[in-house]
């Protein structure tokens, strides 16, 4: 297996149980229909999650931000289900939109656990070319800088300072991105600045 800054080889992924969490079947093994379907739901609950988002930031009553709160709750215990079905829904799998969706329901999802397991499971789908490099660097991140560690690829911005998190070893980090596929830093930041 290719090893991928931010993925620690622990053991398999489990749930909080204890019991493991198997991928489930390679895209061959899922009927077409199905995969179209899990593809319908990941998009569907992401779009749900950003109209929240976008109605929290101009409206942002205790309702709107409950309704968000839940919302998220939902989504990630939908995912967590898809996660135990069928594995990390990967690109191969319910295409790389849907994948994308995914990725944001869990970045957003309020359990750490989970997104730490779902982690090592994008880490195996990038490494076995099933999932875009990127995906990996976005959890990796996102799960160091919850863990109070320096990030790997710089892509989680404080938004108190609109600086980086702490970088690990940031004398290599542009050759990091590069390898994973995400652009120059510096790009990465004027973009967002732009969008602030």
């Amino acid at each position: 297996m290719k090893r991928l800054p931010g993925h620690l080889a622990v053991g398999k992924p489990t749930e909080p149980d204890g019991t493991p969490v198997e991928p489930g079947p390679a895209s061959p093994g899922i009927l077409p229909a199905l995969a179209a379907a899990l593809a319908r739901e990941l998009s569907c609950r992401a779009d749900e999650e950003r109209h929240l988002m976008r109605q929290a930031r101009t409206n942002p009553t205790p309702q709107v931000r409950r309704g968000l709160v839940e919302c998220r709750r939902t989504n990630a215990d939908a995912l967590g289900t898809i996660v135990r079905r069928h594995g990390w829904p990967a690109a191969d799998l319910v295409g790389a939109p849907a994948s994308t969706a995914a990725l944001m329901i869990l970045l957003h999802a309020p359990d750490l656990d989970f997104q730490l397991r779902c982690r090592d499971l994008i880490a195996q789908a990038t490494a076995d070319g099933r999932c875009p490099g990127p995906h990996h660097a976005y959890i990796a991140d996102h799960c160091a800088v919850e863990l109070g560690q320096p990030q790997f690829y710089g892509t989680r911005v404080d938004p108190a300072t609109f600086r980086p998190y702490p970088i690990r070893r940031p004398e290599t980090l542009e050759e990091r991105r590069r390898d994973v596929g995400l652009g120059p830093l510096d790009e990465q930041m004027r973009t967002l600045r732009r969008g602030a």
